[in-house]
């Protein structure tokens, strides 16, 4: 009998044994992965790839390297033809499948796109690395201390009143996510409040008291004055893209470079940007104008012409994603990064005209590929100047052809085919006929430029201006609840907008990339004045920060926070700044496209001319040359108008910054013999020995 249960007994055992390795087998069984990968048409940046996964237990994770791409999806799309993605499929398990997957480019663009999407990351990754965070000196990852609860179905355009009810949970309370902890009343209605996470509740609102009212503007303007209560972590969350990669503040090291070069010369000359400004406006005016003076423009022309490339779609789209990013609070360091590029704008202009080179049929060559070769040379330092010397040319060169030509041609259109349907689908023509406008007033060089954009720039920055003011006049009431949201979101933002410092760098990085004050394009322009004394042009070229940060870009800021307008989630940087404008005056986009028009228009036609003295520089300053170059710049004029280009017109646009990188080692070099010549110029100022003209007061 034993023997029978025994034998039982071990083929019952044996029976759990192959049945648990069944299961076994079974749970461990290897994910199969199959890909569809399609390119659905010619344009760039459309491609996707959908996974179909068996095998394994769901749910599914995909960890894609493409960050816009959540856990959660198996399919990624809007990605670039031509470059490889990967994504790690994990089961509930924790069995995971790697794959490698490349959507084939097909066309020329899509080819051109995906060639130079990993030059653009690798510039990036030099233009935007974070030294301190290299080296440890901070934690560059964002963390949430707070979850902030937001009114139920609230929105920016909400016409409804939102009173809070009733509280659910006492202040300071341990709350559950999903728990009901409150009651609001909208308008004749009831919505019930859940908590977001689990933590310590804080009330924000008494119970009954108003939350939101869009008659007040200060609820209008107050950032996050929707809401009506915040639950603290037990521990600070930190904050992931969508693929789970960790959210970063990051302090770039361009940033860096910009803004430490103009506080330099901010100081070494003695707070030029503010001692200065009294005469730099006079200047400007022509009080000091000498007819005889060598040079082929005015003063008041070189800062047209400059002002003209610099003042652009950035002062309209660029600012109110910086306010979206950084908040109100943006905007105060935005006019502080502003004040200090002053400085560097001194500096470089200064030196461009310093160190010019007039041909004797009067034709100019000036700006940093003379001061850097030059300069440096007569320091001994020779071949570190014609380095720097043709760096910076080769840079200028591709700049002006990319972020100076193809970019504003390429956005322009966008925006005018958006408020001008007819314009859709006819890229080629618009950009033929930019190009025949652009072509006929480069074509008589300097002279011809100066002359267009001085009369250019001050109707459009009229133009802006005005209807900027208009609009914060009608908003009047809410200038107390603007500043104090401004200088609050400075100094004291939400962790949701990555702290202090991301509301410094966000604000720091629109003025650097907006003015460029320290790229040395402006000393181009700038070199080609008419004045017997360098300075004077340096004092004419500090305005240019002023006018395109201070002024322009701060208006556009203002416009965004009187209108309530930074608040508004997911809509892009010009229309947003257009919705702003049309909340006021409706029919002012319609007017705003045609100022971005012009604004592209002046910028082509400034960066024309600074792309060809790099030009000269590298091939030779013969007319021959010169008209090559210009050939040239036309045909990219159409290219931008016609296609997207996408990472080729970052990759240029990213060259224009990269030219701040020889140019201010040279100024650093050459700061002292700069602040010399600026003792003597105020020397023979207070003397009386500088030519001068007999205005009307």
């Amino acid at each position: 009998m034993r023997k029978y249960l025994l034998s039982v007994l071990c083929l019952i055992g044996s029976i759990n044994l192959i049945n648990a390795q069944e299961s076994q087998t079974e749970n461990s069984q290897d994910l199969k992965v199959e890909a569809s990968l399609v390119n659905p048409s010619n344009l760039i940046n459309d491609g996707s790839i959908e996974l179909s996964v068996t095998g394994g237990k769901a749910p599914y994770t995909y960890k894609w390297t493409d960050q816009k791409t959540s856990l959660k999806s198996n399919k990624a799309v809007k990605l670039v033809e031509g470059l490889t993605y990967d994504v790690i499929v994990t089961d509930a398990n924790g069995n995971s499948s790697t794959g490698s997957y490349r959507i084939k480019a097909e066309s020329i663009t899509e080819h051109f796109n995906g060639f130079f999407k990993p030059l653009v990351d690798n510039m990036g990754a030099i233009l935007f690395w974070d030294p301190f965070a290299a080296i440890g000196v901070y934690d560059p990852v964002i963390y949430a201390d707070v979850k902030r609860v937001a009114t139920p179905s609230w929105t920016m355009n909400t016409d409804d009143v939102y009173t809070l009810k009733k509280w659910q949970k006492q202040d300071k309370a341990k709350v559950k996510k999903g728990e009901v902890i409150a009651i609001v009343q909208r308008g004749d209605s009831e919505e019930i409040v859940k908590a977001l996470a689990d933590g310590e509740l804080k009330h924000l609102v008494k119970e009954g008291n108003v939350i939101f009212n869009p008659e007040n503007g200060e609820d209008v303007i107050e950032q996050g004055a929707h809401y009506l209560a915040e639950i603290k972590y037990d521990e600070p969350i930190a904050l992931t893209h969508p693929n789970g990669d960790l959210q970063k503040n990051a302090i770039p090291f361009i940033v860096i470079w910009l803004v430490l070069g103009a506080t330099f010369f901010t100081i070494r000359m003695g707070f030029i940007n503010f001692r200065g400004f009294k005469h730099s406006l006079e200047l400007a005016r022509g009080k000091y104008d000498d007819p005889n003076a060598p040079g082929n423009i005015t003063h008041f022309q070189a800062l047209a012409t400059a002002v003209s490339a610099t003042v652009g779609l950035g002062n309209i789209a660029g600012v109110a994603v910086a306010v979206s990013l950084g908040g109100a609070g943006a905007t105060f360091w935005m006019v502080v990064a502003g004040f200090l590029g002053m400085s560097s704008k001194f500096v470089e202009c200064t030196l461009g005209v310093k160190y010019r080179n007039i041909t004797e049929d009067g034709r100019v060559f000036g700006g940093p590929m003379n001061y850097l070769r030059y300069g440096l040379e007569k320091r001994n330092m020779k071949g570190l100047g014609k380095f720097l010397a043709g760096f910076f040319a080769i840079l200028g060169v591709g700049a002006s052809f990319g972020g100076g030509n193809m970019f504003q041609a390429n956005q322009s259109f966008e925006i005018l085919s958006g408020q001008f349907p007819a314009l859709e689908g006819n890229g080629f023509i618009f950009g033929t006929v930019v190009a025949v406008l652009v072509g006929v007033v480069i074509i008589g060089g300097i002279n011809s430029i100066a002359k267009v954009t001085g009369k250019i720039v001050p109707f459009m920055a009229a133009v802006y201006v005005i209807g900027a003011l208009i609009v914060i006049g009608a908003n009047i009431s809410n200038i107390g609840p603007a500043f104090s949201a401004i200088f609050d979101g400075a100094f004291s933002p939400s962790a949701l907008k990555g702290g202090i410092l991301g509301v410094l760098i966000v604000g720091f990085q629109r003025a650097a990339f907006s003015n460029e004050a320290g790229v040395g394009s402006a000393a181009i322009a700038h070199s080609a004045a008419k004045t017997n004394h360098p300075p004077s042009e340096g004092f004419v070229a500090l305005l240019e920060p002023f006018i395109d940060t201070v002024v322009v870009c701060t208006l556009t800021a203002l416009v965004l926070i009187f209108t309530g307008k930074h608040e508004v989630p997911g809509i892009g940087g010009a229309q947003l700044t257009s919705d702003a404008f049309a909340s006021v005056i409706s029919w002012f986009p319609y007017v705003l496209s045609a100022a971005v028009f012009l604004f592209a228009f002046s910028t082509m036609i400034s960066w024309s001319y600074y792309g060809m003295r790099a030009w000269t520089y590298l091939f030779g300053r013969s007319k021959k040359s010169e008209m090559i170059y210009k050939f040239l710049f036309l045909i990219f004029v159409v290219v931008g108008a016609s296609i997207s280009l996408g990472a080729v017109l970052d990759f240029s646009d990213m060259m224009i910054l990269a030219m701040s990188f020889p140019n201010i080692i040279g100024l650093y070099i050459m700061s002292g013999e700069v602040r010399e010549d600026l003792r003597e110029y105020f020397r023979k100022l207070k003397a009386g020995e500088l030519f001068t003209n007999q205005m009307p007061e």
